[in-house]
C-alpha cells in the first residue's frame, strides 16, 4: 500500500493522543467542553476505524491476501533495524475496531466523573492509544513501547478514581504486569539477537530466522509466554484482575475487560503462534501447558463467580472463565495444527469485549442508583429499571453462549478443536460452562426478581444518553451471534497469513 493509505493507521493510533494532549489546554472547570471534547475524539477514532475496515481486503481461500495491508514504515533505528511499522490483518482490523467501539461507550459512561475532569478524560484518550498500537504495531520494540504504554494511565485511572481500596489495586496491577512484561522484554531480546531483527513480518514469514534460536526457542517462547498470561488473566496470574475490576470505576473497567484482557491473547497468537509456528518441540512442550490453564481458568472462573456477593466482583470472575477458552482453543491448536481452534480464540476474544464490556457498563448504571453492589440489596431491579435490566438479561445470556447472540460462536469453534485435541479438556470446559451458565441465571434471579427495598423506590431508568452508549455492543451481541460470517471470514484470512 502506498504512504496515504498507510498513514491512515498512524493517525487512528495517534489522534487520541492529539486529543489527550488537546484536553489539558481546555478550561479546568468547563467540565461540559472537556467531555463532550473527549467524545468527539474518540467518535473520529471510530470513524476512522470503519473507514479502515472499508479498505480492509479480504482474500479467498483460492487467493488468500497474506500480507499485512495499509502499512506504514519509517526508519526509527536504522543500525540495529528498529522501525516504525505498523499495519493489519483481519485479526488485528477486529482489535482495532472494539477498542474504538468500546473507547466511544467508555467515554459517554464517564460522564458522571465529578473530579479532576481533565486529568481523567486526558489519561482516558491516552489510554486508547496504546492500546490501538499495540493491536498495529508490526515491530517488537514498538509493540513493547506501546504495551507499556498502557501500564501508566491504567495505574493513574485506578489509583486515583477507584473505589476505596484503589491504591491497593493500582499498585498490585502495576507490580504483576510490571514484571510480567520485563520477562516479556527479555525474550524479545533474546529473539533479536539471535535473528538479527525485530521485524514481525519477518519473523513470521521466514522461517530459518527462529530456527536460529535452537535449545533457546522453548525458554524464550516460555518468557514471552509469562507476559501475555499474566494479561490474558491465566491462573494462577489472574490475582490482579478482580481487585482491579472492583476498585476501578465502571468505565475503565469496560476498557480494562473489554480490551486491555485482549492484549495477552492477541500477544499469544501474533508473536508466539506466528513467530514460533515451525518449531514443533515448542508447541509440543508448550501446547498442552496452555491448554490445561485454559481449562484450569474456565472451571476455577465459573466456581470463584459462584461464591461472589458483589456484582462487579462476580463479573470479574466470568472474565476469568471466558478467557479461558481463548487458552483452551490456543492450545487445542498446537497440538492439531487447525485453523478453527484460532478463529473460535480470536472470535471469543472479541465476542467477550463487546458482551463483557456491556455487563460492566451495565452494573456501573445500577451502581449509581443504587450505590451498592451487593446482589442481596438488589432485589427487585427488573421493576425499577426495566430498560437497564432487559438489557442485562440479554448481556448476560450471551456471556454464557446462548445460541444467537455473541458467545455461542467461539465458544462451540473452541470447544470442538478441545475435543480434536484432547476430550477430558473439553468435557471439563463443558462442565465449566454450565457452572458459568448457573452462575448467571442465578445472579439475574436475585437482582432481576423480589421486593425492592424502599430506599430503591424513586431510581430512575436509563437515560437517553446511557441509553445511546449502551448500543452499539448490544448491537453487535446480535450481530456476531446472528450473522457471524464476515468476522469469521476476515479472522479466516488473518490465520492464513500467521500461518
Amino acid at each position: 500500500m502506498n504512504f496515504n493509505s498507510g498513514i491512515l493507521l498512524s493517525a487512528v493510533t495517534f489522534l487520541p493522543l492529539l486529543g489527550s494532549l488537546l484536553v489539558l489546554l481546555l478550561p479546568k472547570d468547563n467540565h461540559k467542553l472537556i467531555r463532550w471534547f473527549s467524545v468527539v475524539i474518540t467518535l473520529l477514532t471510530l470513524g476512522l476505524s470503519i473507514y479502515i475496515w472499508s479498505l480492509f481486503k479480504i482474500g479467498t481461500v483460492e487467493a488468500p491476501l497474506m500480507a499485512f495491508q495499509l502499512e506504514h514504515i519509517i526508519e526509527w533505528v536504522p543500525s540495529i533495524g528498529m522501525n516504525y511499522h505498523l499495519g493489519i490483518d483481519g485479526m488485528s482490523m477486529l482489535m482495532l475496531f472494539l477498542t474504538t467501539l468500546l473507547s466511544v461507550t467508555a467515554c459517554f459512561a464517564s460522564f458522571y466523573i465529578k473530579d479532576r475532569v481533565k486529568e481523567y478524560f486526558s489519561l482516558f484518550l491516552l489510554l486508547e492509544t496504546g492500546l490501538i498500537g499495540v493491536f498495529l504495531a508490526l515491530d517488537l520494540v514498538l509493540f513493547y513501547v506501546f504495551w507499556e504504554v498502557v501500564l501508566v494511565p491504567m495505574y493513574f485511572l485506578i489509583a486515583i478514581w477507584g473505589g476505596k481500596q484503589r491504591q491497593y489495586a493500582s499498585i498490585k496491577f502495576f507490580i504483576y504486569t510490571l514484571i510480567a512484561s520485563l520477562i516479556m522484554l527479555i525474550g524479545i531480546l533474546a529473539i533479536y539477537f539471535k535473528t538479527g531483527t525485530f521485524s514481525i513480518v519477518e519473523l513470521t514469514n521466514n522461517a530459518n530466522l527462529i530456527v536460529s534460536l535452537g535449545t533457546l526457542a522453548l525458554p524464550v517462547f516460555g518468557a514471552m509466554l509469562f507476559g501475555f498470561l499474566v494479561k490474558v488473566p491465566s491462573f494462577p496470574f489472574h490475582t490482579w484482575l478482580p481487585d482491579a475490576h472492583v476498585q476501578a470505576p465502571a468505565p475503565i473497567s469496560i476498557m480494562l475487560a473489554g480490551v486491555l484482557l485482549k492484549m495477552g491473547g492477541y500477544g499469544i497468537i501474533r508473536l508466539g503462534v506466528g513467530i514460533f509456528k515451525n518449531m514443533d518441540g515448542v508447541f509440543a512442550f508448550w501446547g498442552p501447558v496452555i491448554g490445561v490453564l485454559g481449562v484450569i481458568g474456565i472451571v476455577y472462573g465459573a466456581l470463584c463467580a459462584l461464591v461472589q456477593k458483589d456484582l462487579k466482583k462476580l463479573v470479574a470472575y466470568t472474565s476469568v472463565n471466558h478467557m479461558g477458552f481463548v487458552l483452551l482453543a490456543i492450545g487445542a491448536y498446537m497440538i492439531t495444527g487447525s485453523a478453527i481452534a484460532l478463529q473460535g480464540a480470536i472470535v471469543v476474544m472479541f465476542s467477550h469485549g463487546v458482551t463483557t464490556g456491556l455487563l460492566f457498563l451495565l452494573v456501573g448504571y445500577i451502581y449509581e442508583r443504587t450505590h451498592t453492589r451487593e446482589i442481596s440489596e438488589l432485589p427487585g431491579m427488573g421493576g425499577k429499571i426495566p430498560v437497564i435490566a432487559i438489557m442485562l438479561i440479554i448481556a448476560s445470556f450471551a456471556s454464557i453462549g446462548l445460541p444467537a447472540l455473541s458467545g455461542f460462536v467461539g465458544e462451540f469453534l473452541s470447544l470442538q478443536a478441545a475435543f480434536s485435541a484432547v476430550s477430558w479438556w473439553a468435557w471439563a470446559s463443558i462442565a465449566g460452562l454450565v457452572v458459568n451458565a448457573g452462575v448467571m441465571l442465578w445472579m439475574m434471579q436475585r437482582v432481576m426478581f423480589g421486593k425492592a427495598q424502599e430506599k430503591f423506590e424513586t431510581v430512575k431508568d436509563a437515560t437517553f444518553l446511557e441509553f445511546i452508549a449502551a448500543l452499539p455492543p448490544f448491537a453487535f451481541v446480535f450481530f456476531i451471534g446472528l450473522y457471524p460470517a464476515p468476522i469469521l471470514s476476515m479472522i479466516a484470512n488473518s490465520i492464513v497469513g500467521i500461518l
